[in-house]
């Protein structure tokens, strides 16, 4: 399952930061996506909007005055879930990925993580199989 973590940052007093390192400690696959280029353990910080393929989640870390620029590229993506961390929640947007058949979440992503409800319910699982 590979998520994407949109929002990333090479700053450790980040969620987003922290928010990596658990995804990876978990055993998640990551692709991140930063304003600036860096490293975080062993995770490439991209910048843009690179072409990915097959993201299951999109955690999200943007606040919602800077998204709008950023929602057609999300939606592009076609995730099967977005994670609006707390910050990030934005109505409009996560009105369009549900009308998308998108999950909307509004969560902390590292909350879901260490009360291991971060991974899809048992059918996406075997249906990512």
């Amino acid at each position: 399952m590979k998520t994407l973590v949109y929002g990333a940052s090479t700053n450790p007093k980040r969620y987003a930061y922290t928010a990596i390192n658990r995804l990876r400690h978990y055993g998640y696959e990551v692709i991140a996506i930063g304003l600036k280029a860096g490293l975080v353990g062993d995770v490439e910080l991209l910048t843009g909007h690179p072409a990915l393929e097959d993201i299951h989640t999109i955690s999200l870390y943007l606040s919602p005055a800077r998204q709008s620029d950023q929602i057609e590229y999300l939606l592009s993506l076609s995730p099967q879930r977005i994670i609006f961390n707390p910050g990030t929640e934005n109505p409009e947007f996560a009105k369009r990925a549900a009308a998308a058949g998108i999950t909307v979440t509004e969560a902390c992503t590292l909350v879901l993580l260490s009360t291991g409800q971060y991974a899809p319910p048992e059918d996406e699982v075997a249906a990512l199989s």
